[in-house]
Order: C-alpha cells, then sequence, then structure tokens
C-alpha cells in the first residue's frame, strides 16, 4: 500500500510585515548562508498518541522510532539546535497541537517564544490495525504562524518512510529546498562475513539494509541508474569453464531480481557511471591493454571509446554530470593520476588538479557546479570539493586513527539535494560511512559497527 500523504487545511495567526516577513511568504524561513552562522532553535515535543495503550501493543515502539526517526533528520540538516525538553514551560503530554484559543486544551506561543524557539513541531500518531497515522504541525513562532500542516497514513512498516517523508516536507517548507532523507545508498560491504564483498541497499541513515548480490565472491563499484530501479556493478564471478576470475559487470533490477551479465571482456569492467536518459552507462574496459573510458548499453553493446590514451594512459573513474553533459574521471596521463572533465563525447579534455599524489574517486554535484573526489597527500586520502573548473577547492576531512596516524577518507558522493558529501573513513580502523556539509563545517558517522564499506553511492530521493 502505498503512503498517503493528504494536506490539512492552513492556518494563519498574526503576521508581522517586515522585509524578512515577506522573504518567508516566499516560502524561505531558513536561508543557508544564515544557518551556517546561526542554527534555528526548534522544539520539538514527544509525539502524543491517540488512543488508549490497550488498543495496540506496537504505540511505544513505533511512536519511538517515527520520533527518533524524525530528530536524527532534522539534526544532520545542520539548520536546527534542538531546545531540550527540560526547558519546556508547559506540559506537552496535556496540551493540544493546535494554539489556544483555537483548541479547547491548546498550546500558548507565549511558552515557546519565552524558551526562544523559532520553530515548533507538534505531532501525534495513532494506530489501527496495520496502519499508523501521523498528524503534525509546523509552527513558526515569532509569528504564531502554522507553516506546515499535513496528515501522513501507511502500513506500519513504512514507520520510518513516513518519519523522512514528514522530514523532506519540514525542510522544502522552510529552506524551499526538499531534503535527502528518502534517499537510499548502494555500497560493496564485506558486513556479510568472511573475505567475500557483496552489494547491500540501505536508506541514507544505514537502516533497512538489505543484501542484493550473493557472488561469495568480490563485488565492488555498485552505481544507481537515474530512476532507482537499477544497479550496476563489478563482481569477481568465476564463468563456467574459465580457469580465472575477471572483473566483469553485471546489471541488477530491483523489482524482479533479474541479474544480467553486461560487460564481460577480458581485464577490467568497472566503475559504472549512467547516463541521464537512463539508456547509457559510461565504464572503464581494458580488454587487456591501459584501461579506457567506453560508454554502452544496458545490454552491453559498446557505442563508443570515449577517451584513447594518449600514450597508453590510465583513464578511470568516470562521473557523468546529472545534466548528462560531462564526465569527470581520474587519469594518470600526465604523469600521477589526476581529475579531469571532458564532454559526453570525449572532446575538450581539462585538466582539474595538480596537486598531490593521487587523486582519484571524482563525483557531482546535483546542479553541475561542484565535484568532490579523493586527494592523496604522503601516506593517507582525504576529501576535498572545488568548483567545476577546479577553482574553489575545499578540504573536508581531516581526521586520524587511534594511534596518531591520518586516516584515509576517500569514495565521495554527492546527496541528491547537493548539501552533503557521503564518503568512507579508516579513522576507527574499519571502513565506515560518514557525511560532511559542503563545506566541511559539520560531519557525522552513518554506519556504527565493525564492517567495512567501500564505495557508497547516493541515489536521488526515491518516491
Amino acid at each position: 500500500m502505498r503512503l498517503l500523504c493528504i494536506l490539512l487545511a492552513l492556518i494563519t495567526f498574526a503576521q508581522v510585515p517586515s522585509q524578512k516577513a515577506a522573504a518567508q511568504e516566499n516560502g524561505i524561513y531558513i536561508k543557508l548562508g544564515e544557518a551556517r552562522t546561526k542554527k534555528s532553535l526548534l522544539a520539538f515535543p514527544a509525539l502524543q498518541y491517540f488512543g488508549s495503550p490497550t488498543s495496540s501493543s506496537k504505540y511505544q515502539s513505533v511512536g519511538a522510532e517515527m520520533f527518533n526517526t524524525i530528530t536524527n533528520d532534522l539534526s544532520v540538516s545542520s539548520y536546527f539546535q534542538f531546545i531540550n525538553q527540560s526547558a519546556f514551560l508547559e506540559d506537552t503530554s496535556k496540551t493540544g497541537l493546535m494554539p489556544a484559543p483555537g483548541q479547547a486544551n491548546g498550546f500558548k506561543f507565549q511558552s515557546w517564544s519565552a524558551i526562544g524557539s523559532d520553530f515548533l513541531i507538534k505531532a501525534g500518531f495513532s494506530i489501527a490495525g496495520d496502519e499508523v497515522t501521523l498528524e503534525t504541525y509546523t509552527y513558526h513562532v515569532p509569528r504564531a504562524k502554522l507553516i506546515l500542516g499535513k496528515k501522513y497514513k501507511g502500513p506500519l512498516s513504512t514507520a520510518r518512510r513516513i518519519a523522512h517523508t514528514f522530514s523532506n516536507d519540514v525542510l522544502e517548507a522552510l529552506t524551499g529546498k526538499e531534503g535527502m532523507f528518502l534517499s537510499r545508498v548502494v555500497v560493496s560491504t564485506d558486513r556479510g562475513g568472511g573475505q567475500a564483498k557483496e552489494i547491500y541497499v540501505m536508506d541514507w541513515d544505514s537502516a533497512n539494509a538489505s543484501q542484493v548480490t550473493s557472488h561469495r565472491s568480490i563485488s565492488i563499484s555498485p552505481a544507481w541508474s537515474p530512476d532507482g530501479k537499477k544497479i550496476a556493478y563489478t563482481s569477481y564471478v568465476k564463468r563456467v569453464g574459465a580457469k580465472f576470475r575477471n572483473a566483469d559487470m553485471l546489471l541488477l533490477d530491483l523489482s524482479s531480481g533479474k541479474r544480467s551479465l553486461i560487460s564481460y571482456r577480458q581485464g577490467i569492467n568497472s566503475g559504472a557511471s549512467f547516463s541521464p536518459d537512463g539508456k547509457h552507462i559510461y565504464l572503464t574496459i581494458s580488454q587487456g591493454s591501459s584501461p579506457d573510458i567506453y560508454k554502452m548499453t544496458y545490454d552491453g553493446s559498446l557505442v563508443g571509446k570515449i577517451t584513447n590514451g594518449p600514450a597508453g594512459a590510465m583513464n578511470v573513474e568516470p562521473s557523468v554530470s546529472w545534466d548528462g553533459s560531462k564526465v569527470a574521471f581520474s587519469s594518470d596521463r600526465a604523469g600521477k593520476p589526476m581529475i579531469y572533465t571532458m564532454n559526453a563525447d570525449g572532446s575538450g579534455v581539462k585538466r582539474l588538479t595538480f596537486a598531490g599524489v593521487f587523486n582519484s574517486s571524482p563525483s557531482w554535484s546535483p546542479d553541475g557546479k561542484k565535484i568532490a573526489f579523493a586527494g592523496q597527500s604522503e601516506d593517507h586520502f582525504d576529501i576535498f570539493v572545488m568548483n567545476s573548473d577546479g577553482t574553489g577547492m575545499v578540504r573536508l576531512t581531516s581526521a586520524k586513527k587511534p594511534n596518531g596516524r591520518w586516516a584515509s577518507n576517500e569514495d565521495p558522493s554527492f546527496s541528491p539535494d547537493g548539501r552533503f558529501v557521503m564518503f568512507t573513513s579508516n579513522r576507527t580502523g574499519k571502513n565506515q560511512i560518514y557525511i560532511a556539509t559542503v563545506d566541511g563545517s559539520e560531519e557525522r558517522r552513518v554506519t556504527n559497527d565493525n564492517n567495512n564499506y567501500f564505495k557508497p553511492k547516493w541515489s536521488r530521493n526515491v518516491e
């Protein structure tokens, strides 16, 4: 059953005309530049349960799951600072979701403005059979105004998805730009045990992890199709009658589970990057010689060779821009591996990086204005972000291991809203997944286990 979102009637309270109010009338309550210097104070009381405790044995766990998911989403957004519930002046279990005097037991805006709240989220939920309904109200406290009122309904199994959907809606209502909380991640990991690496799909926050390959081999470098329905990846699968395992590329349809071997030329078939038209894949093929970048269709037919050396140079790790016009890649054509860009047909090659020992794994931002990559200096890698012309470079990471040695941070991938970069880091001794804001001002750990993760790729938001 698909998730239903029912828009409630918006209620407008007192308004104070001003330049800032005019911006707010246009739907922009938080500006990114302002959020960097001062976070908005957010009051978010515990979810109220509309029902008797005996009506559902699951209400406590469901309510906690939705509340914790929303709290984590909005905290990670980097826009908010949560007000400690001990500072609340009202007993939120006894006041309604809407203000007085409109609601008999309604809350008072003065109680929230007195503790400095910029925004207030009041929400409650009910459970009927196997369905949960979340009713939400997001208020701008200084203007005593309801910004967003929505009700969400779906199966109990979608409680986290309902929470992520609400978080996305809150960000869109306050900033004019949807969040990334319905996105997913595909990654290679050894979490299945042993020496094997398999491909897993998980929510952006590492919840709902699902293994999608079982080759009992080394499966690496996964990539999403633009619609999020297919995954291309490389696996060292032993073919029938073959003496050796080859780095072959496969295409997996997630809905049907159908798997196709799409590039099995002798040598390397790796580094998939989909074109936005949903018809082509860019990849690295070696065929017994120096690797170059090729373009092929989903059935494995080669459309063309996009790079050609020069002089036996290595051209690898293609990354197609979200509009399909450009390809970023790593090449050692000038000696050391550096980041380059070119037009989608291979023309107009431009070198972007000139420093460091080894620059790799380029990743485009959704708007095509920035490129993230992993750059090696001395004995470790760090994540950098630069403008798409190579200017304005910013270092995102700098971390040490418990033994005092520098940690390596690799495999960057942009979030679908362009505000975050996901990457792996071995700072704990294991390759774990982290995210950082594009300016490097905030960083958070996503996975928290004893496994290793490699080459995570962030999907677009999944509807």
